[in-house]
């Protein structure tokens, strides 16, 4: 097309080459990587329980349930000013947005799987171990597990989206500066080689969780 911000797909994949040979594309990558393993695991921490105690336990999730529908459709990116002005403009933030839109996503997916384990499962369970540990780890962990993975290779896409969003705004690093700092610069060809990065950043992390599916949940594949 001939156009200065369309660059081809060479252009762009040389700039990618160039980023990463310079150095600062594996310095930004590694940032934007741990921002986002960072806020997942902290979502995962305080949903992975909530999510099933709200399943199993009917006046808990009757209390929570109204607060959830009604926080859940909220659109959380809005409060990233508010979070840079509390928590400052380092990585603080942009974990805890990712973290609190996660968390939703997770919960939600937990609660769900958590209340539909059978009841004869339950009773088999109790037949042969009243202790609730083992209840979670050879029941009610397994059957959720699925549900649970499945949930974060989706919610993958969301954390780095939100990750780009919460790195173009007053952020001076990772994958989302580095891309802003391309575009003001009119090097598009730079623009578009982070923003490959960023694409490859997505993939990595969406076919690690599917990884850890495949090895995990062995016993629920079905071949062909």
């Amino acid at each position: 097309m001939d156009k200065p911000f369309l660059p081809t797909p060479l252009a762009s994949f040389l700039a990618f080459y160039d980023l990463a040979r310079e150095g600062a594309l594996a310095k930004d990558f590694t940032i934007s990587l741990m921002r986002v393993l960072a806020g997942t695991g902290l979502a995962l921490v305080f949903a992975l329980p909530l999510g099933l105690a709200m399943g199993r336990k009917k006046q808990l999730n009757r209390l929570l349930d109204p607060f959830i529908s009604i926080l859940y459709p909220v659109p959380k990116v809005v409060l990233l000013p508010i979070f840079v002005v509390l928590l400052g403009l380092g990585n603080a933030p942009k974990i805890f947005l990712i973290a609190l839109i996660v968390f939703f996503q997770l919960l939600v997916v937990l609660r769900d799987a958590a209340a539909a384990v059978p009841a004869e499962s339950l009773l088999a369970m109790r037949m042969l171990s009243d202790s609730r540990i083992q209840a979670f780890r050879h029941l009610l962990l397994p059957w959720c597990l699925p549900d649970l993975l499945t949930a974060l290779r989706v919610s993958m896409g969301t954390a780095v989206s939100v990750l780009f969003f919460a790195e173009t705004f007053a952020s001076f690093d990772g994958l989302g500066a580095l891309i802003l700092d391309g575009m003001e610069r009119r090097d598009y060809a730079a623009m578009y080689g982070a923003i490959i990065a960023l694409s490859l950043l997505g993939v990595f992390l969406y076919e690690l969780i599917g990884l850890a599916e495949r090895h995990l949940c062995r016993w629920k594949r079905v071949d062909g």
